[in-house]
């Protein structure tokens, strides 16, 4: 007889137990974030006689994947007979950097899965699920499914939606201006403080791109890495319709790509951001972190092409300058990284936003 294939609608005390387990391959999954990108970062747990056997998590990009690490990490392989697996994602069935994972699972003959949430690679989707189910194992999906999106919102609207993941940043004065009206030298002038910083640079890290306009490569000659973190620095990229940004430009002086976008790549007067999402989802990009300038963010804001706002406060006054983007939209969290305050926005939690 084939396997049961059980969608969780609601939860029974027998779920409860499943949700503690989902909960811990929930932690393992945020220990292989981001090195794991552009893989989705997954959390394996493997369960015997009420006790956990083996446990793993998706290794750094072209590594094994969770579900391997759980199994090599079982002792005694003759319980798997008898055991339970619960997976953060769906196991994949097709062949990549590393064999399917379904695959390994049915030879060792492991007659329960738990799944939180299926995977929408067109790849997968469902596919791992039918192939476990043909193999006579129980399979339950859904457990804890909205936190198992949640942790790799990336890769879902990456596949779901055919753009990348896409987060707004930008820091703003007390009186609402992200930037003077002039300044005397060719470097950014801080409105948020030393610590704002390295927070931001650790963001950086754990996405794939960063975008910026050409004038504030013009106005601030950034380097845009990660150099006040310890990760990789994200792929570069600039929007430079007319040529004007200078080859000795900062942005050149590593080793990660860097992408122009001119007038022969992106048509600037019409749909602009809808033409770079679609560019950087053609670059296998998932994820990007905009930080400006204001134009750009507002082409962006404007086309309701974001998913996430990250916003600083600073304590200073300009009285004057370049106006900060308007969001109208209500924070989701406020926190204070010493006298900066910082706001988070989620627009899919925007059930007013206009």
């Amino acid at each position: 007889m084939p396997g049961i294939f059980i969608k969780v609608k609601s939860y029974f005390c027998a779920v409860k137990i499943h949700e503690k387990y989902m909960r811990r391959c929930l932690a393992l999954a945020k220990k292989g974030f981001p090195a794991a990108m552009p893989n989705p970062s997954v959390g394996a747990v493997i369960v015997c006689d009420g006790k956990i056997i083996g446990e793993g998590f998706t290794s750094a990009y072209g590594g094994a994947h969770a579900e391997v690490g759980a199994i090599a990490a079982v002792k005694d392989q003759k319980l798997l007979k008898k055991s339970t697996l619960y997976v953060s994602l769906e196991p994949c069935s097709h062949f990549g950097k590393t064999p399917p994972c379904c695959d390994l699972i049915i030879k060792h003959q492991i007659p329960n899965v738990i799944i939180g949430a299926t995977d929408p690679n067109p790849k997968v989707a469902g596919e791992g699920i039918q192939k476990i189910i043909a193999a006579n194992s129980t399979v339950i999906t859904g457990v804890l499914e909205q936190e198992c999106i949640e942790i790799n919102r990336r890769f879902f609207t990456f596949h779901n939606e055919k753009r990348p993941y896409i987060i707004l940043k930008w820091a703003q004065s007390k009186d609402g201006f992200i930037a003077p009206k002039s300044k005397e030298q060719q470097a950014p002038h801080w409105i948020s403080n030393v610590y704002s910083r390295q927070l931001t640079h650790k963001w950086r890290s754990e996405e794939q791109a960063i975008l910026v306009g050409a004038q504030t490569v013009i106005d601030d000659n950034p380097k845009l890495n990660v150099r006040d973190w310890t990760g990789q620095n994200p792929i570069k990229i600039v929007l430079d319709p007319c040529g004007r940004i200078s080859k000795e430009s900062h942005i050149f002086g590593d080793s990660s790509e860097t992408f122009l976008l001119n007038n022969e790549a992106i048509d600037f007067t019409q749909n602009v951001a809808e033409q770079i999402a679609g560019f950087l989802f053609k670059k296998g990009i998932q994820s990007v972190i905009i930080e400006g300038g204001r134009q750009t963010l507002q082409t962006f804001i404007d086309a309701k092409i974001w998913d996430e706002a990250r916003v600083f406060i600073g304590p200073e006054n300009l009285t004057d300058g370049v106006p900060a983007p308007i969001l109208k939209a209500k924070a989701n969290s406020r926190s204070h990284i010493i006298e900066d305050e910082l706001l988070i926005y989620k627009r899919y939690d925007q059930h007013d936003y206009i």
